[in-house]
């Protein structure tokens, strides 16, 4: 019998430990709590046969330093995969890209020395700041999945950002059903990033 990465298997297997580090859109701004993306990737993770549990370290406002910030205490689950989804603040503030891309990269370096695997979640800045500007923020995080040799998601908000029926009224924040068809976007490249995944 194929026992699945984390699965109970006749030795009692304990379940794997997904850190979501994030802003409010890993936290849930606006929903319930069994709604947020880390509660709906642990659902659609269990019912794939995962035993496994995602752990809410979405902080609303959070910046890039922010979370550097508190990563170590963060790291106090000893998780077994941490989806970093950072940046959205910064560039919603207009911040330096240099800034987040120091900030990712001391945070990927920390996770490395400490041999946690990384799922990397890319953002990408508005358009209304200008080509220069979002040209050289969106290029952090592929920049940053491949110095680390991390898997990268490209967007957070890929299917759902610009789709006023996915979205909360600010228009920022996704609504349940958007956050759906990000877990349902991300679901295979967390499955494919677990320990043991095949």
């Amino acid at each position: 019998m194929l026992v699945l990465p984390g699965t109970v298997s006749g030795g009692g297997q304990e379940s794997l430990r997904i850190l979501a580090l994030g802003d409010s859109l890993t936290a849930g701004y606006g929903l319930d709590p069994s709604q947020s993306f880390p509660a709906q990737l642990e659902r659609a993770l269990q019912a794939q046969g995962y035993n496994v549990r995602v752990d809410n370290a979405g902080v609303s406002g959070d910046t890039t330093a922010g979370g550097r910030a508190r990563l170590d205490w963060s790291l106090a689950t000893d998780p077994d995969l941490v989806i970093l989804s950072l940046g959205a603040n910064d560039a919603l503030r207009a911040l330096p890209p240099e800034q987040a891309q120091e900030n990712l990269d001391a945070m990927l370096m920390r996770l490395g020395e400490l041999k946690v695997p990384v799922l990397l979640v890319g953002m990408l800045a508005p358009r209304n700041l200008g080509a220069e500007y979002h040209r050289s923020f969106d290029a952090i995080f592929p920049h940053l999945a491949k110095k680390y040799g991390v898997a990268l998601y490209p967007f957070f908000l890929e299917g759902v950002a610009g789709y006023p029926e996915l979205n909360q009224p600010d228009g920022l924040h996704p609504t349940a059903h958007g956050v759906a068809v990000i877990v349902e976007g991300i679901l295979p490249l967390v499955k494919a990033a677990l320990p043991g995944a095949l």
